[in-house]
This record gives structure tokens, C-alpha cells and sequence, in this order.
């Protein structure tokens, strides 16, 4: 087996969120198999594939997963899952532990399902690669930075997990999403058209709100929303003389009370609070 990986030792009573206890990645091995009992695996466990394909079993079925896609598995879950033969895998992983991280991950909209799909690999990809090459030089002699880059290694995959859905031709994916959104924050402040940005993305509005749900976890509204605010608040540092009327027009709301009320569902307070708050800091 081609491989590379690094285990460290377990530490029994810590204080810590989370920390690596095996990182590594495998490629070129067609007989790459991981067949766990129900209970027999205390830890957490990530895996992503770079290339190639493999197979994991759930619930009597045989999922393929191929770039792009990971899986998740939380303590003491049945585990069985293999590359193929044909197309070797190419796949990185890490088993970890820590303190309240179930809590952690539901808290944060990782639900305890097995199968996901990665937006960008290239930065979780990046993510690991850190842990792995601090766990190979240092081990556990630098215990606060391996549970930094192990931390943040779980937001890269919480922030770019999305539900896995099995490859279906030629279907569009959320990558035309990723692509648009730099535009759509850009043009945020003008009025917002839905069929326009489905257009743009060759697909039915309806289709649009679905795959821009599962490439953000939220809705196209609420993408703007969060971009107006981002705009009115650094406009109200920038343009300390304009009122926040003017503001709130630049920003896309003509009414400047529903400004008022979506920046403080967001900020906590008020457009004229925020400016108080940190117009006067150097």
C-alpha cells in the first residue's frame, strides 16, 4: 500500500475540543478495504477523495463516491469501506477526539450523516496537508498547535460539506453556484432578480434556490442580505457625514426602517449604534 500517515498517542484526560489521534493518505492500493463492527471504533473519523473511486456500505447499500466526496463517521458507528480495483482511490483521512464535538458538529449543521460532498477540496485539501506535516515533524510536542490546525481542519469541512448526491450525467452542480457568487455579491446592492441569477446559472428558479442552498446553506435572499449589510456597515464607517437613509438607499432599501430592522436582526443593534459603537475607533 502506498501510504502516508502518522499516529499519536491518545491523551486520556485533556481539556481540549479536539485533537488528531491518526492523520494519513492513501493512493494507488486497489485493495484498500476498512471493514469496523458496530462499537468497535471510538473515534471520529473524515475521509476525502482526490481521485480515483471507491465504495462505502450503508444500510445494506453500495454507495460510489469519487473527487469531491467524504464521509463522516462519529464513534462506535458500523464502518465498512474500500477503493476500487479498477480506479485505485487516492484519499486522505483523519481519526480524531475531543470534548463535547458531537455537540460541536449538530451545533453547526453537521448532522450525523455518513456521506457528504466537498465544495473546494483545494482548501480542505490544504487543511490536512498543515496537520499532517505538524503531526509527522513534532507528534505531540506542540499539543495547542495540532488541535489549532485540527480545529482547523473541521471548519474547512464544515464550511464546504454539502449532502452527497450521487453523479447523474451531465446534471448541474454547485460549482456554476460558486462560480456566480462573487458577481451576485458584487451587483448585491442593485435590485435583486431571482430569474436573472437562475438564468445565469442555465436553470429553472426553482433548481437555482435548491442548488444554491446545498452550495451555502442558505437561501439566494439571504446571501444578499448578508452582503447589503456587509456594505452598509462599511459605509457607515466610510461616510460619516451621509445619514443612514442615504445609506440604506445605496445599500438597496429604499426603506430605511426595513434597513433598520434587518441590520438589527443581524448586528444586534441599530445602523446608528454600530456607527457610534465603532465610527470612533482608531
Amino acid at each position: 500500500m502506498v501510504m502516508r500517515q502518522r499516529h499519536l498517542p491518545t491523551i486520556p484526560e485533556h481539556r481540549l475540543l479536539c485533537l488528531p489521534v491518526s492523520v494519513g493518505w492513501y493512493w494507488d492500493e486497489p485493495e484498500h478495504i476498512v471493514d469496523r463492527s458496530k462499537g468497535a471504533w471510538n473515534d471520529y473519523s473524515i475521509h476525502f477523495v482526490l481521485e480515483g473511486k471507491g465504495y462505502v456500505e450503508l444500510d445494506g447499500a453500495i454507495h460510489t463516491l469519487g473527487r469531491g466526496d467524504a464521509f463522516l463517521y462519529y464513534p462506535y458507528e458500523r464502518q465498512r469501506y474500500y477503493s476500487s480495483e479498477d480506479e485505485p482511490w487516492s484519499i486522505r483521512w483523519v481519526h480524531f477526539y475531543g470534548k463535547k464535538l458531537n455537540e460541536f458538529l449538530i451545533g453547526m449543521g453537521i448532522q450525523r450523516s455518513t456521506l457528504w460532498s466537498i465544495r473546494q477540496l483545494e482548501p480542505l485539501e490544504e487543511a490536512h496537508q498543515r496537520l499532517m506535516e505538524e503531526a509527522e515533524r513534532h507528534v505531540l510536542l506542540h499539543d495547542a498547535k495540532l488541535t489549532t490546525l485540527m480545529y482547523a481542519l473541521l471548519v474547512e469541512f464544515m464550511s464546504q460539506a454539502v449532502p452527497f448526491m450521487p453523479a447523474k450525467g451531465s446534471a448541474p452542480s454547485t460549482e456554476r453556484i460558486d462560480e456566480l457568487l462573487p458577481l451576485m455579491q458584487e451587483q448585491a446592492c442593485e435590485p435583486f432578480n431571482l430569474d436573472y441569477w437562475a438564468e445565469q446559472a442555465g436553470v429553472s428558479t426553482f433548481y437555482f434556490c435548491k442548488l444554491f442552498r446545498r452550495a451555502t446553506r442558505m437561501t439566494p435572499l439571504a446571501f444578499i442580505t448578508l452582503c447589503r449589510i456587509q456594505a452598509g456597515k462599511e459605509q457607515l464607517l466610510e461616510r460619516p457625514d451621509w445619514p443612514v437613509k442615504r445609506i440604506a438607499e445605496e445599500c438597496g432599501y429604499p426603506n430605511a426602517s426595513y434597513f433598520n430592522k434587518r441590520f438589527l436582526e443581524h448586528e444586534g443593534m441599530t445602523p446608528t449604534e454600530f456607527r457610534e459603537l465603532y465610527g470612533r475607533r482608531i
